[in-house]
């Protein structure tokens, strides 16, 4: 097995809640080495992608703590864990969130645009039309979302979490809507992004057939969850 550094991401008697409803999310302790790749699997609703927001400060848990990249990401306001998504996360979700304003290009070079310590030039141009090609979408850059399949917005989202070089780089059903074959392009895309970068992947599937491309498989039968389901909620 690949050796990897110390944790980066690590969790600690977490616990979380969705207002009143009565589903709960209970995770005694995880922890995630630097530069690893990870499945999440389990039901649907028992809290995976809540996990996942949690890991990226895009929600805040009612008890524990969770350190990612070194930052104590449960210490920090809104605006802060904004910045530390900016500045170390990318994020594939399940819904794209796609500008549908913008072409697919503009999409995937938007995190060069709202984030003013990346420089946006000829280089990132070129990377973004090489990673455009590598999943398939190289001939829809001038188009806009609209004019896409939901596989083809998929890529897009990729596609726009990979530019940027994060550290930390979280997929929400990455493969979701896609036929076998860019099911393997956008897999190859996510692995050899994070092989050549160092990045740590973490990955929710309900596809068990992808996982062995993973070092680490994550079932959430692991932790505590009760009361009902996550499914449907939002952040």
């Amino acid at each position: 097995m690949t050796q990897h550094g110390a944790p980066v991401i690590r969790v600690t008697d977490l616990e979380f809640r969705y207002g009143e409803g009565d589903f709960r999310l209970q995770v005694p302790t995880l922890e995630l080495n630097e530069g690893s790749s990870t499945a999440f699997i389990g039901p649907s609703g028992s809290g995976k992608t809540t996990l996942l927001h949690l890991l990226a400060g895009i929600v805040l848990p009612g008890a524990g703590r969770i350190e990612s990249n070194g930052v104590e990401v449960t210490a920090l306001s809104d605006a802060e864990r904004r910045d530390f998504r900016v500045r170390h996360v990318g994020l594939v979700f399940q819904e794209f969130e796609l500008l549908e304003y913008l072409s697919v290009l503009d999409n995937i070079l938007l995190p060069y645009r709202i984030n003013a310590s990346l420089r946006l030039g000829a280089s990132v141009r070129e990377r973004a039309e090489k990673l455009a090609e590598d999943v398939g979408i190289r001939d829809k850059l001038q188009r806009y979302p609209r004019q896409l399949s939901q596989g083809e917005r998929q890529r897009v989202a990729v596609c726009r979490a990979v530019l940027p070089e994060p550290v930390l780089l979280f997929a929400d059903e990455p493969t979701g809507n896609l036929d076998p074959v860019n099911t393997t392009r956008v897999l190859d895309s996510l692995f050899g992004f994070a092989e050549t970068s160092g990045s740590t992947l973490v990955t929710v599937t309900h596809d068990h057939e992808l996982l062995p491309r993973f070092e680490r498989v994550v079932d959430f039968k692991e932790f505590h969850v009760t009361g009902g389901t996550a499914e449907g909620r939002t952040p």
